[in-house]
């Protein structure tokens, strides 16, 4: 009892405090002319530290479910917490849950016309696909931000490599490479991975080599991983810098090359995947629904022929559509 009151009382508090938060604070100002003017200012709390207020002292049990995250956290270069990154997951699966136990049941019911118990049913099973979307779309983001960095990286590479061995044949030390990678007018991977060893450089005191050793670690792709191994050892052992990142190059130009004519033929299977999926299947069940509705009496279970053509139509066709373009932007190389 006294951990239940400790608990209402604390979302009370966060409660107030996001409320406080909320509130318009007005300021007046005056013009050229001397008339005043209202200003509101709304300030917004974080969610991330709302979250953690709320949940942060209890998500300890679920933790150890969610511990190959951490490691992808760190390779998409999101720049959070992994304790506050579970957090913020917790609070927003709840809310949605919630949220669709209680909207979802409300809408087909007085809306749509829906019996009580189909909608509350209906309600329960939205809110259970909620649970399992959130929970799936918070452990993949980072997953997929990792592989988005990985394919513009190697996509880069070969021109990467072939600048550096620019810069080295020009003699220009390790550090100052990689600071005028990371200084560069255009917006790259890169320039993000040479940023960071840049920082360790000047700001954490590392040298170089510890830098280089730590990118690779960090990073999400095996060629760069590999690139710059590759770069430390002929910094060992005082090898030819130049001709090594000529070789990489080239190497790496090659290996585009033929991801591109891969890519050709992925993106071919897509446009038939496309064709099929959502464009003469929807095109099938929209006739064959509007059929059904003619006909009269073929209700599936406690679907009618013209709530499924307003589910096909408002979620399946725009939901089909958002997962082919996550699919495409995937697959798809970035230069």
């Amino acid at each position: 009892m006294k951990t239940t009151h400790t608990f209402f009382e604390k979302v009370k508090t966060v409660f107030n405090r996001l409320k406080a938060r909320l509130t318009p604070s007005h300021k007046m100002s005056r013009n050229a002319s001397g008339t005043r003017k209202a200003k509101v200012k709304l300030t917004l709390g974080s969610l991330q530290s709302t979250a953690y207020e709320l949940f942060g002292e209890r998500t300890g049990r679920v933790l150890p479910l969610f511990k190959d995250l951490d490691t992808n956290l760190q390779r998409s270069g999101l720049k959070v917490n992994f304790k506050a990154y579970v957090t913020l997951t917790v609070f927003c699966t709840i809310s949605l849950f919630l949220a669709t136990l209680t909207i979802v049941p409300c809408v087909l019911y007085f809306l749509v016309g829906v019996g009580l118990v189909p909608a509350i049913l209906f309600g329960i099973g939205g809110s259970l696909l909620a649970l399992a979307f959130t929970t799936i779309g918070f452990y993949a983001y980072p997953i997929y931000r990792a592989d988005t960095i990985r394919r513009q990286l190697e996509d880069e590479l070969p021109f990467t490599t072939g600048y550096m061995a620019i810069l080295t044949s020009a003699g220009v030390s390790p550090e100052n490479i990689f600071s005028s990678l990371a200084n560069l007018p255009v917006a790259l991977a890169i320039s993000t991975q040479a940023k960071d060893i840049v920082r360790d450089v000047n700001l954490f005191g590392h040298d170089i080599i510890t830098a280089l050793e730590d990118a690779s670690k960090r990073t999400s792709s095996a060629r760069f991983r590999e690139m710059i191994e590759g770069f430390i050892s002929m910094i060992h052992s005082g090898g030819n810098l130049t001709g090594y990142l000529r070789e990489k190059s080239a190497q790496y130009m090659k290996l585009k090359k033929i991801g591109l004519k891969k890519y050709a033929d992925t993106l071919s299977m897509l446009s038939e995947f496309y064709v099929t999926i959502l464009l003469t299947g929807p095109l099938m069940l929209v006739i064959m629904l509007t059929v059904m509705a003619m006909l009269g009496n073929s209700n599936l279970g406690f679907l009618s022929p013209s709530l499924m053509l307003n589910l096909l139509t408002y979620v399946g066709i725009p939901v089909g559509s958002a997962v082919f373009l996550l699919v495409l932007d995937a697959t798809s190389p970035k230069w």
